[in-house]
């Protein structure tokens, strides 16, 4: 019998620890830190080891806030940011929203005191969330600036040459340096997604090439208080195809050290999409409280009135709700590992 600690299980006891003490807002999650084991993946990816310098812990990485500041992006920010992109019309008619994206490798502090080396889309995780209106012309320019080859393949309608896949075309496959358009009508309406799809597929996916695309109905959806983006994914920082980490919008427990303030009454509307590599399936919870769910979107008549739900992987839907009563609430996977390892979250209702 094997009595020996991993990695895995260090970060599990931590996470444990950071539910305990989310009431004082502190966030422990340990690790222990084994020599790194071979992984041919590393000579496939140029995956270099992972950093573990202990600045901000005392030797506890997990402890406290990342630096954000340094890692170019807040998923407090990310979780309203909605890109539009640079709007222009077409001599018929037709909208046109051009973007510009960029592949760039990344450090990135995922909890304090490790650094997970990212594959990145504009150097953030999740990559921006494109939005657009059903019938839109999407045109986007994507350059590959990491020291790998990379695409984006979006979910939706387009030709096979903008799939993004290789083989089909020089889109498939954009090698360090190089560019390539993607341009496609927007559509149908709903909740999609984009990712790189060149192999290996789910290592690409896990080091961070991922984002929202939502395509708004004509004529909007009714009007709601608040919008939010919720991309769920997970951090494999050993790269042993087990994730040690879980969190919604990049960093782990960040939504349980910063809560999300909403008011009594107000609508609110959340986009959450699931990205989760290495994991069959990944769930939302929200408590003392019920949620309209409109899987992928493509409906604007809800399936159920519930308050968990189920995704597997690129699976993705709208949940609205409202708050009757102030004080704060949790929402997290309702998976305990994953909320214990980071995909945890409060909010703080205002009278």
């Amino acid at each position: 019998m094997n009595n020996k600690f991993s990695r895995r299980d260090f970060l599990k006891l931590g996470g444990v620890a950071a539910i305990i003490g989310s009431a004082s807002g502190t966030v422990l999650a340990r690790a222990n830190q084994p020599s790194q084991p071979y992984d041919p993946l590393a000579d496939i990816c140029g995956i270099p080891p992972v950093q573990t310098g202990m600045d901000h812990g005392e030797g506890l990485p997990g402890t406290g806030d990342v630096d954000h500041e340094r890692n170019g992006f807040n998923p407090g920010e990310i979780l309203t940011d909605f890109d539009y992109g640079n709007v222009s019309t077409l001599p018929n008619g037709q909208t046109l929203r051009e973007y510009e994206i960029i592949a760039i490798n990344k450090n990135i502090e995922i909890v304090p005191g490790i650094d997970f080396p990212a594959w990145t889309y504009n150097g953030r995780i999740p990559g921006p969330t494109i939005r657009a209106t059903e019938g839109d012309r999407i045109r986007i320019h994507f350059k590959n600036g990491s020291s790998h080859p990379h695409s984006m393949h979006f979910h939706g309608f387009h030709p096979n040459e903008m799939d993004g896949v290789p083989g089909t075309g020089p889109g498939g496959m954009v090698n360090p340096g190089e560019e390539f358009i993607y341009e496609f009508d927007a559509e149908p309406f709903g909740l999609h997604l984009y990712h790189c799809h060149v192999f290996p597929l789910a290592r690409h996916i896990a080091k961070g090439l991922y984002g929202a695309f939502i395509v708004d109905p004509k004529g909007g959806r009714p009007p709601v208080d608040r919008e939010m983006i919720m991309v769920m994914n997970g951090i494999d920082v050993d790269f042993d195809d087990a994730n040690d980490f879980y969190a919604i919008n990049g960093i782990p427990f960040y939504y349980q050290n910063h809560p999300i303030q909403i008011k009594v009454g107000e609508t609110i509307r959340i986009y959450l999409v699931n990205i989760l590599e290495f994991d069959l399936l990944n769930s939302f919870h929200l408590h003392a409280n019920f949620f309209h769910y409109y899987p992928t979107g493509t409906s604007l008549t809800p399936s159920e009135f519930t308050d968990t739900i189920i995704q597997g992987q690129a699976q993705r839907g709208i949940l609205e709700f409202n708050y009757k009563y102030p004080g704060m609430y949790m929402f997290h996977a309702h998976v305990t590992e994953f909320a214990e390892l980071g995909w945890n979250g409060m909010f703080e209702v205002l009278p």
